[in-house]
C-alpha cells in the first residue's frame, strides 16, 4: 500500500479552517488505498493520539502552522516525510522555497501543491512577506508534479503567469446535513425564529470583511437579527468588532463552533447565509451553504461569482449589503437557494474531488 504524506494544516481532528476540514474529509475516502499520515501543530491540541480514527497516523511539530511560523512548520513536515511517504500532498506554499533543493539532490517523491489562492497577492501580507510568497509559489509551481487550484480564477492564473498546468479540485460539501432543529437554550440574543434570521460564519479578518457585516447590521432598523461565529479574541480586528458591535440590539457575536452538529443548528435554518471572503478561492463554508440549500449574499469579487457561478447576491459595502436584505423579497431568496443547491449536488461532491486527488497521486 502506498504511503502518503499530508502537510501544512493545523490538524486532525479539524479544529481551524477549511483546509483542515478538506483533510479530514480526504483522507475518510482514501485510507483504503493509502498509509496516510498527517502533520499536526503539537500546541492546538491538548492530547497527542497517534492516530486518527485508527486509520490515519499523526505526527506532532513544534512550531505553528500559521504565519511566519508555517514556513519552518511545512518544511519540517516536508523532510520528515522524505523518509516514509510515495506521496507528499502539501497544502499552501509557505514550504515550497525548499522543493528547488530536493529535485536538485534527486528527490523523485510524487509531490502535489494545492497553492491555496494566490496568498502573496492578499492585502494583510507585507512588502518582504509578499515576495517571500510570491517566491515560494514560483517554486511550487515549478517544482511540483502537479499543482492544484480549488477555483477557476486560480487554474487561469497559474496557466498564464507560469505557462503550466494546473488542475481544477474545489471543495466537496455534501457531507453537511441541516441540523437539528433551534433549540431554545441557543445562546441568541433576542432570539429569532428559525427562518428569520441572517448567519456567518469565518475566521474574523479584515479580508473576510466581517466589517462591512456587522456595520450593516449593527445599524437602527436593520432588516433581521444576525448571528456570527468566528475567532473575534485571536486578532486586534476581532476583539474590537466584538467590543464595538457585542452588546448591538439584533447581534448575536458567537465564539467558533466546531460540532457540525451545533453549527448547522444555526446555518441550517438562517433565512441568508452571508459571506464576506474577498480572496482564496473557493472557500469550503461557502460550498458547504450551498449544498444545504440556503439563499447566499456574497462579497463581489470573481472566485465568489464563480464559485455561485453568478447566481447568488452580491455587495461590496455596508450600504449595498443593507440594500439586498431590504429589497429581495422571499420569493427570490427561495429561488436563490434552490440554484445554490443545484451547483453544488453538480460541482461540489467529496467522491468527485477525492477522485481527482487520487488520479494526481
Amino acid at each position: 500500500m502506498k504511503k502518503l504524506a499530508i502537510i501544512g494544516i493545523v490538524g486532525l481532528p479539524a479544529n481551524y479552517g477549511g483546509f483542515e476540514s478538506f483533510a479530514e474529509q480526504l483522507v475518510q475516502r482514501l485510507w483504503d488505498d493509502y498509509e496516510v499520515t498527517v502533520f499536526c501543530q503539537k500546541s492546538a491540541y491538548r492530547e497527542h493520539p497517534e492516530t486518527f480514527w485508527d486509520k490515519v497516523a499523526l505526527r506532532y511539530l513544534p512550531f505553528k502552522a500559521n504565519g511566519v511560523w508555517s514556513i519552518p512548520y511545512d518544511m519540517l513536515a516536508i523532510l520528515k516525510s522524505l523518509g516514509f511517504a510515495d506521496t507528499l500532498l502539501i497544502l499552501g506554499v509557505s514550504g515550497c522555497v525548499l522543493l528547488p533543493l530536493l529535485r536538485w539532490f534527486g528527490c523523485r517523491k510524487r509531490i502535489v501543491v494545492n497553492i491555496d489562492g494566490i496568498e502573496w497577492k492578499r492585502a494583510k501580507w507585507s512588502g518582504l512577506a509578499k515576495w517571500f510568497l510570491h517566491f515560494s509559489e514560483k517554486c511550487a509551481v515549478r517544482y511540483a508534479d502537479a499543482v492544484v487550484g480549488d477555483n477557476q480564477v486560480i487554474v487561469d492564473y497559474v496557466t498564464e503567469a507560469y505557462r503550466r498546468p494546473c488542475h481544477l479540485l474545489e471543495y466537496g460539501a455534501d457531507n453537511r446535513k441541516p441540523g437539528q432543529a433551534l433549540e431554545e437554550e441557543t445562546p441568541l440574543a433576542p432570539a429569532p425564529r428559525e427562518g428569520e434570521f441572517a448567519f456567518g460564519v469565518c475566521r474574523i479578518e479584515p479580508e473576510n470583511n466581517v466589517h462591512l457585516i456587522l456595520e450593516a447590521f449593527g445599524a437602527e432598523e436593520a432588516p433581521m437579527p444576525l448571528v456570527m461565529v468566528g475567532n473575534w479574541q485571536r486578532s486586534e480586528y476581532g476583539r474590537s468588532l466584538r467590543e464595538k458591535y457585542g452588546n448591538r440590539p439584533g447581534l448575536t457575536l458567537l465564539d467558533p463552533i466546531y460540532d457540525p452538529e451545533k453549527l448547522n443548528a444555526y446555518r441550517g435554518h438562517c433565512a441568508l447565509y452571508l459571506h464576506g471572503h474577498s480572496c482564496g478561492g473557493t472557500n469550503p463554508s461557502l460550498v458547504e451553504a450551498m449544498a444545504l440549500g440556503l439563499p447566499i449574499a456574497a462579497y463581489d469579487c470573481q472566485f465568489n461569482r464563480e464559485t455561485t457561478e453568478n447566481q447568488a447576491l452580491y455587495f461590496r459595502n455596508a450600504q449595498e449589503l443593507r440594500q439586498c436584505l431590504q429589497t429581495t423579497p422571499p420569493e427570490t431568496r427561495k429561488r436563490i437557494a434552490d440554484t445554490m443547491k443545484e451547483i453544488a449536488q453538480r460541482r461540489y461532491t467529496w467522491k468527485r474531488i477525492a477522485q481527482g486527488y487520487a488520479d494526481l497521486f
